[in-house]
């Protein structure tokens, strides 16, 4: 479906902020990790400042939403406090509060998706082709992420604790490494077998055209 409808209106009940794209546009392609634990998930601040850390120390550009309120006992501004952290997302990242999804993952400059890999964002990264680090918060995300990393092999679990030096490791493993391009590779073979199944005549196209057929028929 995701493939299918071209046009789906925006239902989210939080304001995108636009200007990201523009932001995007500046970048190398597949440079930016976009990173997002969706729309119900909050975080401790303790666990905020281990990920802005561990991103600004692999030296990649990101691309970040913390939705208001989403930070356990904090707020955004005392967590980012520290004037040397400061800086050093200023100079590589973009923190938004909420962004078009849809249309950050299908940007030349997203490389990868840090996601909590609830149902559609995983449908959504998939379909564009980018691979993605799962750090699954609960219900089903745990079993969508051990599809992507295991299974499917289209990304990477980010597991135990969140740590810096953890964050830093996994996040380069892949946004610049040989594992990460067979990854990001295996993505692309993804997305191509998906629109190849939705095209008509497709493996999904039959099966939709099937069902319509068979519920006109009733």
């Amino acid at each position: 479906m995701h493939k299918s409808i071209k046009n789906i209106t925006n239902s989210s009940l939080i304001t995108e902020d636009r200007n990201c794209i523009m932001w995007l546009d500046k970048q190398v392609a597949k440079s930016v990790l976009y990173v997002s634990i969706g729309s119900l998930a909050s975080i401790a601040e303790r666990e905020v400042t281990e990920i802005a850390w561990g991103l600004v120390n692999s030296n990649q550009h990101f691309l970040w939403v913390i939705r208001s309120g989403s930070i356990t006992g904090s707020d955004l501004k005392l967590v980012f406090h520290e004037k040397s952290l400061k800086e050093a997302i200023d100079k590589r990242g973009y923190i938004m509060e909420w962004a078009p999804q849809k249309e950050v993952l299908g940007h030349f400059a997203i490389g990868g998706f840090w996601s909590h890999c609830g149902w559609n964002s995983t449908l959504e990264s998939i379909c564009e082709g980018v691979p993605l680090i799962c750090r699954p918060c609960f219900g089903d995300q745990n079993v969508n992420s051990r599809y992507v990393s295991y299974v499917w092999k289209v990304g990477i679990v980010l597991e135990n604790e969140l740590e810096r030096g953890e964050i830093e490791r996994v996040v380069r493993k892949l946004m610049v490494s040989d594992e990460g391009e067979e990854i990001r590779q295996r993505a692309m073979d993804f997305k191509l077998e998906i629109e190849n199944s939705v095209a008509e005549n497709g493996t999904s196209y039959k099966c939709l055209d099937a069902l319509v057929k068979f519920l006109l028929s009733l």
